[in-house]
């Protein structure tokens, strides 16, 4: 099976952070603290002067550059309406989007990379009615500016995008040869209902933030709640961002669902029918989730953290997991 070619092995910490010291003309006191992040790298780090930042390097060819500014331009309208995010920093020359390349055995790599303000905050763990008001609303609020005009670098949550990830997965050389025939035939029975659903439920796609779980929120006491990490934004129905700050499938969580709602409302309408896409949404990202793990599986670190990944094993619990995912969505439109 081939595989990619690991995007960050020749981005060191000492690369990273002479990097930025030239583009934002700060100087670094040699502090480092690397996130959790594969998807990118992000990093902490410390000025002389004791401001904290996190500069996050995006994984190379994953976006263009086009489709990053349109992000980073989303967060910042977001900011100028006073709603809690965090906005990229300019670099001396007024760009958030400096490239640092560097060249390493198999040529050289660009590695756009963004610089925010570090800012502090817990992760929201919603427990009361209030807190699920506060979700939807911060949502609501964001949404509100998203409907205002559209991406148009940004992927598209809407028919087709399903099959474009299983393609990559087939052919991506990941799957093991014998769990192929079990893997293709349900990958395009997930295309088929998940197109269908789209197409008879969609609304008018608008700016979302793509990953909005609870994971990107954080709570700074007094300062209120902080949507964090628009490295997903997307065009698509609103639901798209709802459904995933749920803590079960939505049949078991009408009460945390119908708060949501009750916030999001207080700043943007609702097409309650797009309840009906939760469960072909949660499908599509099942199918996501595999092929951006694809992407990545040559990464150093990955192999520790995904612990068997790719093989045979692997795939036929994958499997498993489609077609008890694809038999929910069947049976809701029996």
């Amino acid at each position: 099976m081939s595989e990619p070619i690991p995007a960050f092995d020749d981005l060191s910490p000492e690369l990273a952070l002479s990097a930025v010291g030239e583009a934002f003309g700060i100087e670094p006191d040699g502090s480092f603290f690397a996130y959790p992040s594969y998807a990118n790298r992000v990093y902490g780090l410390r000025s002389d002067s004791g401001e904290e930042y996190v500069v996050k390097f995006y994984r190379p060819g994953r976006w263009t550059p086009e489709a990053v500014l349109e992000e980073h331009g989303f967060v910042a309208e977001l900011a100028a309406a006073e709603i809690p995010v965090v906005a990229p920093l300019p670099d001396l020359g007024g760009d958030t989007l400096p490239e640092l390349v560097v060249e390493g055995p198999a040529g050289e790599t660009a590695f756009p990379f963004a610089l925010f303000p570090k800012r502090g905050g817990r992760l929201f763990d919603a427990e009361r009615e209030e807190d699920w008001l506060r979700l939807g609303a911060l949502l609501g609020r964001i949404h509100a500016i998203g409907a205002l005009r559209p991406f148009r670098r940004r992927v598209v949550v809407g028919p087709g995008l399903l099959d474009a990830y299983s393609g990559e997965i087939l052919s991506g050389g990941s799957v093991h040869p014998d769990a192929e025939a079990r893997l293709r035939p349900l990958l395009a029975r997930a295309s088929v209902l998940v197109d269908a659903a789209l197409s008879r439920f969609g609304s008018a796609p608008i700016r979302l933030h793509g990953d909005f779980h609870r994971g990107n929120v954080l709570d700074r006491a007094d300062a209120g709640l902080l949507a964090i990490d628009f490295d997903d934004a997307a065009s698509g129905p609103a639901i798209q961002d709802l459904w995933l700050l749920l803590p079960g499938p939505a049949s078991e969580c009408r009460r945390e669902l119908g708060l949501i709602v009750e916030g999001y409302e207080a700043f943007m309408p609702f097409d309650r029918s797009t309840l009906a896409l939760v469960e072909p949404l949660r499908l599509l990202r099942m199918v996501h989730f595999v092929s951006w793990q694809a992407r990545q599986r040559s990464d150093r670190g990955f192999r520790g953290r995904f612990e068997g990944w790719g093989s045979k094993e692997f795939w036929a619990a994958e499997s498993v997991d489609l077609e008890d995912q694809i038999e929910r969505v069947e049976s809701a439109e029996r």
